[in-house]
């Protein structure tokens, strides 16, 4: 199996590149963001490469690292997302954007990505949840407080809390960040309106 390429890109298609390793032209398909990132015709490039083998074909993709491998890989664990699709995200999401959204349950964000509803995005950050820590930056306690806000399982308090900041204009992650960080300096006991307020004067910092 081929696991990476380094050589010379000979030309661009569509979805693709036609890398020159050696005198040997391999055809690798590529996300928009990663074709755009790479530099031009006739000089040198290295992709991490997953190799897909079928009856009647091989397919190389290829990707500016191995993270970014190791999501095309995940997102085609879940059910109804191909290869295809796995790389319309990559297009559309840095590693760590996706990580994030699914760590924060945020969908509609996954749903940004061309060719992905809502029933697809749902599955995504259903089905790679307990994976995403392991690759976001974000603070845990945000994490677990989306979680529990997916699931109805968080106090009242912080839910309407989150929620009123989402009606103001706040994206869910961003108003879940807030408000967490606000019910951690306000205490267990504090009320939807002070959660609100301290999360409002942590957003206008």
């Amino acid at each position: 199996m081929i696991g990476k390429l380094k050589g010379i890109i000979d030309s661009y298609g569509e979805d693709f590149i036609i890398l020159d390793v050696g005198g040997v032209g391999y055809l690798v398909h590529c996300s928009a963001r990663t074709m755009q990132a790479l530099p031009g015709t006739g000089e040198a490039a290295a992709l991490a490469i997953e190799t897909h083998v079928r009856e009647d074909q091989i397919k190389l993709f290829g990707f500016q690292s191995d993270i970014e491998r190791e999501w095309f890989r995940l997102l085609q664990t879940v059910q109804g997302v191909g290869a295809k699709v796995a790389l319309s995200v990559l297009g559309t999401l840095r590693p760590s954007e996706l990580a994030d959204a699914i760590a924060t349950r945020d969908k509609a964000t996954v749903t940004r990505t061309p060719g992905v509803g809502p029933k697809v995005a749902e599955r995504i950050v259903t089905e790679l949840k307990d994976k995403a820590p392991a690759y976001t930056s974000l603070d845990p306690a945000v994490i677990q407080l989306s979680g529990a806000l997916d699931d109805d399982r968080a106090p009242r308090p912080v839910a309407d809390a989150v929620s009123a900041l989402v009606n103001l204009g706040y994206g869910q992650p961003q108003a879940a960040a807030a408000i967490s960080a606000a019910a951690r300096s306000m205490g267990e006991g504090a009320d939807t309106a002070t959660l609100i307020r301290q999360g409002l004067k942590d957003l206008a910092r």
